[in-house]
């Protein structure tokens, strides 16, 4: 058997042997789940758990291979990493109570995984080790597993920096009884885009550290502190480029300004159309897939209604534009008009966009570089929605609060949870069945989306209500954000700050069951 390289920071030997121990999850001698004992034990608490989800007795069955490939842009060619030779992948799509079947083939020459993001699955399925272990180079693993809930989730590879390459693809959770008050649907991936035409991640990556110890300098070019905004490599530098409230614009979004955006894998000036007829209700379903940074979403001459974030309904809310942290989707409706739209994705505090255009009728697209006025209008952000009624989250009492304090500085890049790093982390604990508060405080002068694996959560506004269903949520710089969640999906499950360097640099801990 190959063996597995390290991917990425990890759980100390003896913090893997601790959370495997609290939390009961098998893992068999040879590095794969041993589902096989916990599927055969309805008393196990994964096994349990697993029984409680909808079942239709359907299968969906798809194939994923991760290997190189050469991935055109809409004009620069880039050598880079992806699922099935294309980006974004493919599109994985099934019904709630489904079993999706995905046979994963590692070609690359590290280490990977298919971490299913947003998903309340089984903890062994979860593709972040240590739940479950990474694959190694020319090894495969089949991933089994069932979704209790409908929405718009997406995949991406939990090691190293294997999430700023072409890695992702979207994942597609129907539900029969929801009704489908829309004609066509549009489904929009963002990304901001360096392998293969400008620094490799871990260039970006190492010149990001060495800015942090004295005496070093990134002088390599398209290292961060060189070149020219949006050629590749640089610090972002807050406010610059950026458009609407300054609330929004409060802290730094990103660190690195990239070569490229992307709208659905091709560059703006190149982008790909999605035709429809005038007057017909689309729903757009919007994943952010970006690495380091957040967009804010417009479609020229319409106004969205917002209708779901990160899967889950909200109530019905209209609003020119939307923003979207690393990890996070927004389902809107728009009534197409008649002609030639861009929909513009900006690029938070960077000064560039991506985008892409919806075609209902003749005429001609703007300049590549146009920023439609409805991005500095009503800007749709975390605080303005609620649940819809009949997903609020059913715990009125709490049994235990739970805090990650996020720290770190730029000057460091020592990213951490608690005060610790992952590799020295201190997992944060809970028990099967708790209704727990979970508060976000960020001690930092960053955004940072913070996503928890295997569960949604509700945000708690400020003023005490409470707002959306999540599992992905922006923390800004100095603020705190507190969420509900209820103990029901045991395991080891990953929390972390869903910007890839600041992860990997260590913002990232783990919620684990206890008995």
């Amino acid at each position: 058997m190959n063996e597995q390289r390290s991917s990425g920071i990890r759980l100390s030997r003896r913090g893997f042997l601790a959370a495997t121990l609290v939390s009961g999850v098998a893992v068999a001698a040879c590095g794969r789940p041993n589902t096989t004992g916990v599927d055969s034990d309805s008393s196990h608490p994964i096994a349990a758990a697993e029984a409680a989800r909808p079942h239709t007795g359907n299968t969906v069955s798809a194939n994923l291979t991760a290997a190189p490939a050469d991935i055109d842009l809409g004009g620069p060619v880039a050598r880079t990493l992806a699922y099935n030779n294309q980006v974004p992948g493919p599109l994985i799509r099934a019904g709630v109570g489904d079993e999706l079947s995905v046979r994963f083939i590692n070609r690359l020459d590290h280490a990977s995984s298919v971490h299913w993001h947003g998903i309340a699955l089984r903890n062994d399925m979860d593709g972040a080790a240590p739940a479950t272990p990474d694959i190694s180079p020319g090894g495969g693993f089949t991933y089994r597993f069932i979704s209790p809930y409908a929405g718009t989730y997406w995949a991406h590879p939990h090691t190293g920096l294997d999430a700023d390459f072409g890695l992702y693809l979207p994942v597609i959770i129907d539900d029969p009884r929801e009704p489908g008050r829309y004609d066509a649907e549009w489904i929009v991936v963002l990304d901001d885009w360096t392998a293969g035409v400008g620094s490799s991640p871990q260039q970006l990556f190492d010149g990001l550290r060495a800015m942090a110890t004295p005496g070093q300098s990134s002088s390599m070019p398209g290292m961060p502190g060189m070149g020219t905004p949006g050629t590749g490599g640089i610090p972002a530098v807050p406010g610059v480029g950026g458009v609407g409230t300054s609330q929004l614009l409060e802290g730094d979004a990103g660190d690195v300004s990239y070569p490229c955006y992307l709208i659905n894998g091709r560059i703006p000036a190149a982008p790909t159309t999605f035709s429809a007829k005038p007057g017909q209700r689309i729903r757009i379903r919007i994943i952010n897939a970006g690495s380091d940074t957040a967009f804010r979403v417009a479609l020229a001459g319409h106004r969205m209604t917002v209708t779901h974030t990160d899967g889950f309904p909200v109530v019905p809310t209209e609003v020119d534009a939307v923003l979207l942290g690393m990890g996070e989707r927004y389902d809107v409706v728009v009534t197409a008009g008649d002609g030639v739209f861009p929909l513009v994705a900006s690029a938070e505090g960077k000064n560039a966009i991506a985008r892409a255009l919806l075609s209902t009728g003749a005429g001609s697209a703007p300049d590549p570089a146009f920023r439609p006025p409805e991005l500095q209008g009503r800007v749709g952000t975390v605080d303005m929605f609620t649940a819809a009624p009949q997903v609020v989250l059913d715990s009125t009492r709490t049994d235990t609060a739970l805090t990650a304090r996020l720290s770190g500085t730029m000057m460091q890049y020592d990213w951490m949870i608690n005060g610790r790093p992952y590799s020295d982390a201190t997992p944060l604990t809970i028990r099967q069945g708790q209704n727990a508060t979970l508060t976000f405080a960020n001690n930092t002068m960053m955004w940072h989306p913070m996503h928890l694996h295997g569960h949604t959560f509700q945000v708690i506004k400020p003023d005490g209500t409470l707002g959306p269903r999540k599992d992905t949520v922006i923390v800004l710089p100095m603020k705190s954000v507190t969420v509900r969640l209820i103990a029901d999906n045991p395991g080891i499950w990953m929390l972390h700050c869903h910007n890839t360097y600041h992860q990997d640099a260590g913002m990232m801990t783990s919620l684990n069951y206890v008995s």
